[in-house]
């Protein structure tokens, strides 16, 4: 009998037992397992439990999400990163108000039409909200499989992740929505990515072909993902009378239309620094060296040197905001998240 036949009873069993307490699994409607699918995406549980309840607290509808401003849409988003995910979540909510009447249909397909919805999170709404049978394959259950076939198939490989989508789709049991999240769960929480899986925990041990052949080590197979460019840049923290220098990035590319602080493409010495701000037309007071920081993109690493300094002015050529202001209606990438505690500070925050 295959492997995969035989799951569903045990590994519900389990999840009846063990599942973790989440805020998206008490009420889990459309909206709500929507928005916990995208937050997720590239973004672990315990940072998501927080903004999760921010965000539905401010936004606790489509039609909320639909009508906010998008600096408050982006300052709710503040610290996530991956602002794209948010800009499509507010396209997709207008699209459900002027096509769905406000809710997210009840179809895989035309789940999956919609802005910023993939295969695995149209998988997860109309599983786990709506009762349909689809599968929901993320990087977790790619996993468990693998190890469960004892496949040496690359899971990087987007036929390898259709050939399993077709083939839980003939396995899934009437509880789709809490089979696909067992699976999830048993991959977030007993077959782990890094390290030895947690085996003797696994309530699919005996049916497991790594695990009977001693290969968990080896399996899953994943090629490498290309070697990231790295980039320098030097980042100015600038203040003027209690407050903060921003600049607005181009509406394209990286972190494309979001505010940041200014910066420039290379490693500055002090004086280095000192020249720049002379070619913006900024005199300040003292500069004060501030620890580096790296931030990593999906392509590309920022290494970051940093300086704070009290302009004498505040130059046109960037906008100044009041703490307030900060607080309110101005969200900074992640990228720059090691320089917030100073900026707070700076603010008087």
């Amino acid at each position: 009998m295959d492997v995969l036949s035989q799951i569903s009873a045990p590994l519900l069993r389990w999840y009846d037992r063990a599942a973790r307490v989440l805020p998206w699994r008490e009420h889990p409607t459309a909206y709500r397992v929507w928005i916990s699918e995208i937050m997720l995406q590239q973004t672990r549980v315990e940072a998501v439990k927080p903004y999760f309840e921010r965000f539905l607290a401010a936004l606790p509808d489509v039609h909320a999400l639909a009508e906010v401003p998008e600096p408050q849409l982006l300052k709710l988003w503040e610290g996530l990163g991956y602002y794209n995910r948010a800009r499509n979540l507010q396209k997709a909510a207008r699209i459900l108000i002027s096509e769905y009447g406000g809710e997210l249909p009840a179809s895989y397909e035309a789940l999956l039409s919609l802005p910023g919805i993939g295969p695995y999170t149209a998988g997860a709404i109309a599983s786990i909200a709506y009762h349909i049978p689809v599968p929901a394959v993320d990087g977790n259950v790619l996993r468990v499989t693998a190890r469960l076939l004892g496949s040496a198939e690359d899971i990087a490989d987007p036929k390898v992740k259709a050939r399993r989508e077709r083939e839980l789709t003939a396995v899934l049991p009437e509880r789709a929505g809490d089979f696909n999240q067992a699976l999830m769960e048993l991959g977030a929480t007993v077959c782990l990515p890094n390290g030895a899986p947690r085996c003797g925990d696994c309530p699919l041990a005996a049916l497991c072909t790594a695990h009977r052949e001693g290969r968990t080590a080896e399996l899953p197979v994943k090629s490498r993902a290309k070697r990231r460019r790295e980039e320098e840049h030097t980042v100015f923290l600038l203040t003027c009378g209690g407050r903060l220098a921003l600049r607005k990035r181009p509406p394209k590319g990286l972190l494309a239309g979001l505010w940041e602080l200014p910066s420039v493409p290379e490693r500055l010495s002090v004086e280095g620094a000192r020249d720049v701000l002379f070619d913006w037309g900024i005199p300040t007071g003292p500069l004060v060296p501030l620890p580096d920081s790296k931030h990593v993109f999906t392509h590309l690493v920022w290494r970051m040197c940093a300086f704070a300094a009290e302009a004498e002015s505040p130059s046109p050529r960037f906008c100044w905001v009041t703490p307030r202001e900060f607080q309110v209606s101005y969200a900074l990438p992640h990228a720059f998240q090691a320089y917030f505690s100073e900026i707070r500070a700076r603010l008087g925050l």
